[in-house]
């Protein structure tokens, strides 16, 4: 009777074993991906740090920061949406809202709209005119609208 009773709890201690390292690896993709979109979120962030100035007249313009810029944008929008896997909606002090995984569709499509805009306007803005034209739209069509509907406001 003992020695079944070891075996049962041996059983027990080693399917909880299991559960918890199941656990903790799918946790541990979760962060992965959340600290990932995350980096890559704040890389957008600080690229938009002095276009964003100089589209409100506090530093001067400089194309080549613009152009820098535009570049982070097309190649980190290129690399979100599988960031934002099924696995990777709670944890990490994320600010993603459960109306990404609702409309999926439309969240990984405006990243390919943000690399698609952040390329176009590579060719368009080559001056400062055409920044003070561009740079407000290319901002509020794509990463202001996005926070509205995706992001927990601040």
């Amino acid at each position: 009777m003992a020695s079944r009773l070891a075996v049962f709890a041996i059983a027990v201690a080693s399917a909880v074993a299991v559960t918890i390292a199941v656990a903790s690896s799918a946790s541990a993709q979760n962060a992965d991906a959340i600290k990932a979109r995350k980096e890559i979120l704040k890389s957008f962030g600080a690229a938009n740090k002095e276009p964003g100035a100089m589209a409100k007249g506090e530093a001067k313009f400089d194309l080549a920061k613009v152009q820098a810029a535009l570049a982070a944008f097309e190649a980190g929008a290129a690399k979100l949406p599988p960031l934002f896997g099924e696995d990777a909606k709670t944890g990490g002090d994320t600010e993603a809202l459960a109306a990404i995984w609702d409309n999926k569709k439309d969240f990984d499509e405006r990243f390919v709209k943000l690399a698609a805009a952040a390329k176009a306007a590579k060719g368009t803005i080559t001056d400062e005119l055409a920044f003070v034209d561009g740079w407000p739209k290319l901002i509020s069509e794509n990463c202001s609208s996005c926070h509205k509907l995706y992001r927990k406001p601040k």
